[in-house]
């Protein structure tokens, strides 16, 4: 096995850096989510069921086509940082336990490792390395190698499945999902903050009038996303060609800054005449979700506050809390104490589950 020769451990220096720009990024998302909880998705998404379809057209197509029994492949981009291997490990270790129950539409699983050498996981997590940017190109914003990961992984292997989950590290199998895609009209899960009505000045950058209205982009990001192969293989190089172009347009990275890579995918979407069935079930984001209901993925980017009361501190950091960002060097350690009375049922969930997951892994706590 190869081993990296540059594997060694941040710098504290690196790490309080990192921390503070996450930090930051998360403030931001706070603020919107508290700005736009109850208004923004209300006003286009029906609750009761849960699903969107942004053709008029596609309701009836839905009808007469039924459910989607084929299988799809689940594939996360990951790097060899602490960070992201413990996340994949509790990941991986949520997709084996549902991938074979009832409803379940989970084929193979594949971890895309875009650090360019193998890691200390090749034999836990099936892996497929690729090589990351060249230096310098993702200027810092190391998202930009994701839809390099996939066109590379695209090209390079055969998988047998027709379709695909784009996932992530942080994304926790919470019921058994089904395939949501149908025939030419991937899955997808509406984001908010992502506007592409709000921002047609930018926008028309990359998508020019001609191609039609802003309102044809969907308010996605690429996972997570159920597509098919062989639309995915189309749009992979046009998401990663806009990702670089809309990184080194300085109004555009300072309009999108952490997103702008979603709006890409978004974009390259539109520009193939692609568009999704928008599903509000796809997945739940505590501490904003409250319950888990039926919703298929927790996805736990948000910093979880709470006072001993049960009380959420909105972006302060609580008496309890749980924080991925509070582990940045290393994996957090097994039997994490769970939250106190009044908490949602999504924040229990997730740290029962977080618990479960590194009590059955084996050396969680072996660096």
């Amino acid at each position: 096995m190869i081993v990296r020769k540059n594997m060694g451990r941040a710098s504290p220096l690196l790490l309080v850096l990192l921390a503070l720009g996450f930090f930051f990024a998360s403030y931001n998302l706070l603020t919107m989510i508290m700005h736009n909880r109850g208004s923004s998705l209300g006003n286009w998404m029906t609750d009761d069921l849960n699903v969107f379809y942004p053709i008029t057209r596609m309701t009836d197509e839905r009808k007469k086509m039924g459910k989607n029994d084929l299988k799809f492949h689940v594939a996360l981009t990951a790097t060899d940082a602490p960070y992201s291997q413990w996340q994949c490990r509790i990941m991986y270790y949520w997709y084996k336990k549902t991938k074979d129950m009832p409803g379940s539409g989970m084929g193979g699983f594949t971890r895309i490792l875009h650090s360019g050498n193998p890691d200390s996981l090749m034999d836990e997590i099936p892996t497929f390395v690729v090589n990351p940017l060249p230096d310098g190109l993702d200027r810092g914003y190391i998202v930009l190698n994701r839809p390099w990961a996939f066109v590379q992984w695209l090209e390079k292997v055969t998988i047998e499945e027709e379709y695909i989950l784009m996932a992530e590290p942080d994304h926790i199998f919470v019921n058994p999902l089904p395939n949501l895609a149908h025939g030419g009209h991937p899955a997808g899960f509406p984001f908010f903050y992502i506007k592409p009505a709000e921002n047609e000045k930018i926008i028309r950058k990359f998508y020019p009038k001609e191609k039609g209205p802003v309102t044809d982009i969907d308010p996605i990001g690429n996972s997570p996303v159920i597509i098919e192969k062989s639309q995915l293989e189309e749009i992979a190089p046009t998401w990663m060609n806009i990702s670089l172009r809309m990184k080194d347009d300085p109004e555009t990275d300072k309009a999108f800054g952490w997103v702008l890579e979603m709006y890409a995918y978004a974009v390259a979407s539109a520009l193939h005449g692609v568009q999704h069935i928008l599903r509000k079930d796809f997945m739940l984001q505590p501490p904003w979700d409250l319950e888990i209901g039926k919703k298929f993925i927790i996805h736990y980017t948000y910093g979880c506050d709470y006072s001993l009361k049960g009380e959420l501190t909105y972006g302060m950091i609580g008496e309890w809390r749980f924080d991925k960002r509070s582990y940045l060097s290393g994996p957090p350690p097994r039997n994490l104490s769970l939250p106190p009375p009044g908490v949602p049922e999504s924040v229990v969930r997730l740290v029962q589950m977080v618990n479960e997951a590194t009590a059955n892994i084996p050396g969680w706590d072996v660096e």
